[in-house]
């Protein structure tokens, strides 16, 4: 950094700092909380990164089961180290590479840990700091897209140490984490730098690369025993000669190549010992972000808005090298392609042909687009194959950053060609996956391909390919085949056309503990997923009166569970509409679809005050990688993505007076709710550019040409 540069730089820092502590902040990055989320089931984690980066380094306080996914529990006591990645909100534990705790005292304890005081316990975009009770340590990390740097400061008299766990990893089981490492070497360079490679697996076969650099010289090691004999990874205490009040600087490289790419990754990013401009260029990085959509609202409003923009920024992650094209994985693709891939075409609209290009990548490797991507590689996770609503959607918006004729085909093969979870012959004979053939997530399967199939005829249609545009519309319509006229519920058929018995409707299904017919949902949740054709799924209810008379009593019955399996993460119920898990997110916005706008209004009110809360615990589910949030920010906005392919979005009401969303091309799209309030939850009327505006639903191509949409609110229902 030049000293010009390095000047401006510290300038921002003591700025921002500035109006934080005066109580003046105006800066959207002020009113992000990296703790929300970081409770019970959100899996969200306090740690430091910048948007889309490879790391995310912070506190790990438990490992060894599903409540340790993000590494990190609010109600814990204890810290057992700093590691370098994790998750954000996902319902499987990975990544957690590198743990490092520094302790002071002897090098070899019984165990490696220490308590912390929660009141002392910082985070901000790209920052988190903890005071380590047991050994007087302050502990402060913060992070580039590649590199990590922490800053230790040894605050007692004891001599300093720092633990370094190449072993350790988030894992699902205690005993993984003795047997998830398959290779691993570590190569002391000098006193100062450690390179290596790490192989796990956990759920999946992956191997990083690294490189750790200390500010000091280490004067001493000691290579700790085996804790299990399986173990491939050793862990290693350093022990450093410091004064009190001194502190030790640790710079972690990592890479999805190779030991040489770490090394460019850190010469490239951190280039001297500079953490405070470091923690300077995060928060800069993730202000200009945030302020991308600036919003007027109340200091909770805005608290809970900016903390969803950023959970929402924080992946997909780029793993590729410095000096490589971007990669990006770490893709929740059937969390995110329903609103967070939606948004990311209004809010990071540069990222997006980036995306696509990552998942061609990955279609050259594996023969077929990612469903849910980790680290560059399939973890076959989930169902259906929801890059295709992404990879069409991108087109049809006018994104040409990628090679158009390549993205079809792969769409084409994905759908056409069998892999794991997608049978397509079986699929095509039937007209829908019978469930003595399908095993578990028979309906399920069938109404996420349906939409899988509605986008890939767009694409045909785009391009003039006829024949495969009425190939995939039939297929997109496969979904009326089980639709139970008795019941109007989409229920389970088998290969004979009979359908399941016994049928308990409200029973939730989750393919890896109970089995069943849906995935992690049950058919009150499921019969309402045909994302792409809201007038077919009226017409076989028989009228809309019925069809909102039917979702009338999905919100209203009760919030009962019902099975034996692993349905943790069905949450925020609503009588059986479930927040807190992705398949209900279109549902809300169905009855504008149907003609009574109305319900919609009132219940999104209700979902945002009810299911999203400014505190540690206030999020009602897993963030799955930012498609929890991303409903929130769409939902305040007044409008939705209920159809995530082609860029139409159903009005809704806004949640916040006003909200102004910058645009790429130096334009601006303003949302204005006219005496909003709590009590004028209803819209009464709708303009566009001053012009009454009386459809329900607003294009991508309206948004993107910059204007004004205000909606004049009341507290009765404009029937």
């Amino acid at each position: 950094m030049n000293q010009s540069a390095k000047f401006f730089s510290t300038l921002f820092y003591v700025l921002m700092n500035v109006f934080a502590s005066s109580g003046q902040s105006k800066h959207p990055v002020d009113y992000v909380n990296p703790f929300v989320g970081a409770a019970e089931f959100g899996h969200c984690f306090p740690g430091a990164c910048v948007p889309f980066g490879m790391i995310q380094v912070g506190p790990e306080t438990g490992n060894g089961n599903w409540a340790y996914c993000s590494g990190y529990q609010s109600t814990d006591s204890s810290i057992n180290g700093f590691s370098q990645t994790r998750l954000n909100g996902t319902g499987c534990p990975d990544l957690g590479d590198l743990l490092m705790l520094p302790f002071t005292g002897e090098p070899v304890r019984k165990t490696y840990k220490s308590g912390f005081r929660k009141e002392l316990e910082k985070a901000s975009p790209g920052y988190y700091s903890v005071q380590l009770s047991d050994f007087d340590v302050k502990a402060e990390m913060t992070a580039t897209e590649h590199t990590a740097i922490h800053r230790y400061t040894f605050q007692g008299k004891e001599k300093p140490q720092l633990l370094v766990d190449f072993q350790s990893g988030l894992v699902g089981s205690e005993k993984h984490l003795y047997d998830h490492v398959l290779d691993a070497k570590v190569i002391l360079e000098n006193p100062t730098t450690v390179s290596g490679y790490t192989r796990t697996k956990v759920w999946l076969d992956r191997t990083y690369y690294y490189v750790i650099k200390f500010s000091k010289p280490y004067t001493s090691k000691v290579l700790l025993p085996k804790l299990k004999e399986q173990e491939k990874a050793p862990r290693y205490v350093f022990s450093f000669d410091l004064n009190p009040g001194e502190t030790l600087l640790v710079k972690v490289a990592l890479s999805s190549t190779r030991i040489d790419g770490a090394n460019k990754n850190l010469q490239a990013e951190i280039k001297n010992w500079d953490f405070e401009n470091i923690r300077t260029a995060a928060k800069r990085k993730w202000n200009e972000l945030l302020s991308r959509v600036q919003i007027e609202g109340s200091t909770e409003q805005k608290n809970i808005f900016y903390t969803s923009m950023y959970h929402l920024f924080i992946q997909p992650n780029n793993i590729a090298d410095v000096n490589q094209p971007p990669f990006y994985s770490t893709l929740s693709l059937w969390d995110t392609y329903r609103a967070a891939h939606p948004l990311y075409t209004i809010l990071a609209p540069e990222r997006v042909d980036g995306f696509v290009n990552s998942m061609l990548h990955q279609y050259d490797q594996q023969g077929f687009l990612p469903i849910w991507a980790l680290w560059g590689k399939e973890t076959y996770c989930m169902i259906a194959n929801h890059a295709v609503p992404v990879v069409v959607d991108a087109y049809l918006k006018g994104f040409r950053g990628f090679d158009d004729e390549k993205a079809y085909q792969a769409v084409k093969t994905s759908l056409t060609k069998n892999h794991q979870n997608s049978e397509w012959e079986v699929y095509n004979k039937y007209g829908y996956y019978p469930f003595d053939l399908i095993k578990t997530e028979s309906v399920s399967k069938t109404l996420e391909s349906v939409f899988d199939d509605y986008c890939a005829a767009q694409f045909a249609k785009a391009l003039n390919k006829t024949d495969d545009y009425n190939y995939f519309l039939k297929r997109s319509l496969f979904y009326k085949n089980l639709f139970d006229q008795q019941t109007k519920l989409m229920r389970g058929k088998d290969s004979k056309g009979q359908w399941r018995k016994p049928f308990n409707s409200f029973e939730l299904s989750q393919a890896s503990s109970s089995g069943g017919d849906y995935t992690e949902g049950n058919a009150w949740q499921y019969t309402w997923h045909i994302q792409h054709d809201v007038p077919g799924l009226i017409d076989l209810m028989g009228s809309s009166d019925y069809f909102t008379a039917k979702l009338d009593s999905l919100f209203e019955m009760s919030s009962k569970k019902e099975g034996s399996g692993f349905v943790i993460d069905v949450t925020g119920l609503i009588g059986q509409y479930a927040q807190g898990n992705e398949p209900s997110h279109h549902v809300a916005y169905l009855y504008t679809l149907a003609g009574k706008p109305w319900k919609t209004q009132k219940l999104i009110r209700e979902i945002c005050q009810t299911q999203y809360q400014d505190k540690i615990n206030g999020l009602c589910g897993n963030d799955d990688c930012g498609q929890m949030s991303a409903w929130y920010i769409f939902t305040n906005l007044g409008f939705y993505p209920v159809n995530p392919c082609g860029g139409e979005f159903v009005l809704g009401a806004p949640q916040l007076p006003k909200a102004r969303i910058k645009l790429q091309n130096s334009k601006s799209f303003t949302v204005e709710a006219v005496n909003f309030s709590k009590d004028n939850i209803y819209v009464q009327l709708v303009e566009l550019n001053g012009v009454l505006f009386l459809k329900s639903t607003i294009s991508y191509s309206d948004i993107i040409q910059g204007g004004t949409l205000r909606f004049i609110m009341g507290n009765k229902p404009a029937k």
